[in-house]
């Protein structure tokens, strides 16, 4: 694993760094980190403090009402989070933009005001980034520790251009495809274009399209 290697003590933000679980979980407790996004694998962690801006915002709302509307018009099981906590102690965490169980799982986790609990519970079926200054991260090491994770599938939005670059996850590993495995028969190109309607569409618009095209 490439990640940038710290020669000081300070701690800093958007950059892969050494730390130990324990100092990493106390640092994730620390107010003036409230608002920060905290990712770790393996002995490492990345902080990241990027306000969130209104391109970031727009397109994590499209994608997760598409698959919320595609599910339901399938009669696919979902539940949606946003902005939640995957931890399997001591080796990993993450905090990605969206995670979804789909389909029938045998171990979910309860509602509670705790992470998820990779060590008890199933991982999520779908997880999303939304890359805005984090694109290479989100495709390379963030897309390894989803791998390790156990997540079924991953996509990252890339909020420059509506490009979606969609993952299965399988044996360790990971390959990109462009038909989702756990949201058959849905096209990525259709999420693409759904991103691009919203460019210049309301929200309304956006969902009339996707139902008549769902439907």
């Amino acid at each position: 694993m490439s990640k940038a290697i710290l020669k000081t003590p300070e701690i800093l933000t958007e950059i892969w760094q050494p730390i130990g679980w324990q100092d990493f979980q106390q640092l994730e407790n620390q107010p003036e980190y409230e608002k920060a996004r905290f990712y770790y694998d393996h002995g490492y962690m990345k902080i990241e403090m990027s306000p969130l801006g209104i391109n970031h915002s727009r397109d994590n709302s499209v994608v997760a009402r598409l698959i919320s509307l595609f599910a339901t018009l399938k009669n696919i099981p979902v539940v949606e989070f946003t902005n939640v906590t995957l931890r399997k102690t001591p080796i990993q965490e993450s905090q990605p933009d969206s995670a979804f169980y789909l389909g029938e799982i045998s171990n979910p986790p309860p509602r509670s005001n705790e992470p998820i609990d990779l060590n008890q519970y199933t991982p999520p079926t779908l997880v999303i980034e939304i890359a805005s200054t984090t694109l290479s991260d989100d495709l390379g090491e963030k897309r390894l520790l989803y791998e390790r994770l156990g997540i079924g599938e991953y996509w990252v939005i890339n909020t420059n251009n509506a490009n979606v670059t969609a993952f299965k996850m399988i044996d360790g590993g990971s390959r990109e495809i462009r038909v989702s495995q756990v949201l058959p028969p849905l096209q990525i190109s259709v999420v693409e274009e759904a991103l691009e309607r919203s460019r210049t569409s309301d929200d309304g618009e956006v969902n009339r399209w996707l139902i008549q095209l769902f439907s």
